[in-house]
């Protein structure tokens, strides 16, 4: 395939999305039926709901009214609204339908499709009750400004033409025909980049030391081993728009003279890793990868390995000892990989989202990026917004939005009336943000200065129910579980953290116990092989920053203020409003819980207590309390 076949073949495939694209031409006033496409959600969440049945139930639908001629069914990536699945748009109208499922599907074909009438009973509501008919209507997508996700849920992943459509690999082509490897260098330079896999490096920067490095074969790898508590963004790009991941490594080898790539994907992400596999199959059948593309002097190609789901594996050295069969373990450096990596030859890693910035870079040059978003992090960044809100899902925003445009504007807020408590950026190797810091712009250098780090893109939110102190154990216990075993610092320091946190949550630390914890996260912290166990200790260290008191109360008072640590909770029964049922008692593995003498009524020996809050969990009349 040339150049200009590729700019041709872009306009037939235009002309095939018109309906999507908003170039829909004059209706024929003599057709029985209007042209529409209904595009169903096909992302992992919408699939984890039942979206196979959805689809077929459209399809047969469809076929029955004889509206086959008129009306498209496409399966689209991910649309963002992970809580509302299964999610349909229906376009040219642009109408949003939540939560469809296979009998809805006939409801929307014979009212909406057939009778032109809008099924309102489907429509997300807003707070007052007011039905949004079209995604820009709601809150959750009109503060974002997507980039990397322009494509996800609109076009079908598994289709290399839609992609194209949407301009797809025209910065490739841009990049052959138009620029040389270091002008390519450049505009990323100048578009201000940062990696978005966590540690914000200059993508640019990084890129040149590629380029500069000495020898023939050189490879470039794609960090697709996302394995954050919480996180989701790397997995929904890959399943969503996987061309434009492999289009943004065709540019880092031209730029940086490499002709092979990895794309390292963990083995949990079975869809992605079948979506990118038709894609490099797509391409590769196009010309688009292989030898002398688009008749160009440039040759790249991509192959997929599949990890095991260690997640010190997205550590760079682990990764590239993974994908050479060995052990998933970190190494010293220096050497570093662009010196010495896969097989010992220069090797640059970027992860999936870094990539996906580089096409409409490219594209649309590096001077137009850095004005988005903050001065010294410009773009957008994507997150999963999971945990304690009304909306949750994968948005994009322009660097610097602050966390409460986030989880309010466009989260939604804190659902049940609750109030906000934390949100935690950064998974594992993040922190903990207070109410305080609600206003602290999300960019790299903001959330380092307030103890957190912005993290592949992971952001969870917590209400007043959540116990910091036992936050802080969930993640230690994550990191005992995924270090690798190979330095004493992590291996042995991360035990001893999770020790120690436990006896908080216990009741039974001392206050010298609590010295100790702060004292060993500075020395795990320094004295850590690699990125996992340098940063395992800052969940710790930033709950005990912004929400010392909650330590203090576990220690001193043997009190847990959210009632969460079970260990010091009394637990009783409220006489007025016991009725007897015994629900209690018969659930009790302890069998403290007795009738009252002369009552129909029971009470719980305290002496015999357990703490498994098996009563509190199974009363039906809100009797048992816990304080």
């Amino acid at each position: 395939m040339t150049l200009n076949e590729l700019l041709e073949w872009r306009d037939r495939a235009r002309k095939a999305m018109e309906l999507r694209l908003g170039e829909v031409p004059p209706s024929d006033p003599g057709a029985p039926f209007k042209r529409r496409e209904v595009l169903i959600c096909a992302g992992g969440a919408c699939v984890s709901c039942g979206n196979a049945a959805v689809i077929t139930a459209f399809r047969d639908n469809i076929a029955k009214r004889g509206l086959s001629d008129y009306v498209k069914v496409v399966e689209t990536g991910c649309v963002g609204c992970c809580d509302l699945g299964v999610v349909i748009i229906v376009m040219p109208d642009n109408v949003l339908y939540r939560k469809v499922t296979a009998t809805d599907a006939r409801t929307i074909v014979e009212k909406h499709l057939v009778g032109n009438e809008i099924v309102t009973e489907l429509l997300h509501t807003g707070e007052n009750g007011e039905p949004y008919k079209s995604p820009g209507d709601m809150p959750f997508f009109n503060k974002q400004l997507k980039i990397v996700l322009e494509n996800c849920g609109l076009i079908d992943p598994q289709s290399i033409g839609e992609y194209v459509a949407r301009d797809g690999y025209q910065a490739l082509g841009k990049a052959l025909f138009e620029m040389d490897p270091q002008e390519v260098i450049q505009e990323v330079l100048a578009s201000g980049l940062r990696g978005r896999g966590g540690g914000g490096f200059p993508t640019g920067r990084k890129w040149s030391i590629m380029a500069a490095a000495p020898g023939p074969e050189k490879y470039i790898v794609c960090n697709g081993d996302e394995g954050d508590p919480g996180a989701f963004m790397d997995r929904s790009v890959l399943e969503s728009d996987p061309h434009r991941v492999l289009e943004g490594m065709l540019l880092a080898g031209y730029a940086t003279g490499s002709h092979k790539g990895v794309l390292y994907v963990r083995a949990e992400y079975p869809l992605a890793i079948k979506r990118l596999q038709i894609a490099i199959d797509q391409a590769r059948e196009k010309g688009l990868l292989g030898e002398r593309i688009l008749g160009s002097d440039f040759g790249f190609d991509v192959e997929i390995r599949v990890g095991a789901g260690a997640f010190v594996c997205g550590e760079e050295t682990a990764l590239l000892a993974s994908v050479e069969g060995k052990r998933g373990q970190p190494r010293p450096r220096p050497p570093f990989p662009m010196q010495s990596g896969l097989y010992g030859k220069p090797t640059m890693i970027n992860n999936v989202e870094t990539f996906a910035n580089v096409p409409p870079i490219i594209r649309n040059g590096g001077a137009w990026y850095s004005k988005i978003g903050s001065p010294r992090s410009p773009g957008t960044k994507v997150f999963a917004l999971a945990g304690k809100l009304v909306s949750t899902g994968l948005v994009e925003v322009p660097t610097g939005t602050t966390l409460r445009e986030i989880v309010f504007d466009i989260g939604g807020g804190v659902p049940g009336g609750h109030q906000f408590k934390a949100a935690q950026t950064g998974g594992p190797s993040g922190g903990c943000i207070p109410a305080a810091h609600l206003d602290t712009p999300l960019d790299f250098d903001s959330l380092q200065s307030i103890g957190s780090i912005m993290g592949s893109g992971g952001l969870i939110v917590m209400d007043e129910t959540a116990c910091m102190v036992d936050v802080a154990r969930f993640f230690m216990e994550f990191c005992v579980d995924e270090s690798c075993g190979k330095c004493p610092p992590c291996r042995v320091g991360t035990q001893q953290l999770y020790h120690m946190l436990t006896k908080i949550t216990n009741g039974t630390a001392t206050e010298r116990d609590y010295q100790n914890l702060q004292e060993l996260c500075n020395v795990v912290r320094s004295a850590s092989l690699c990125g996992l166990g340098m940063t395992a200790p800052n969940p710790v260290q930033s709950t005990i920053r912004h929400f010392r008191e909650e330590y203090e109360a576990h220690i001193f008072n043997h009190r847990c203020p959210s009632g969460v640590c079970r260990k010091l909770l009394t637990f009783s029964i409220d006489q007025d409003k016991c009725t007897g049922c015994s629900l209690c008692a018969r659930n009790c593995p302890a069998s403290c819980i007795e009738k009252v003498d002369g009552l129909k009524k029971y009470t719980i020996d305290s002496s015999k207590c357990i703490h498994c809050s098996a009563c509190f969990d199974v009363c039906r009349f809100d009797a048992v309390l816990k304080v």
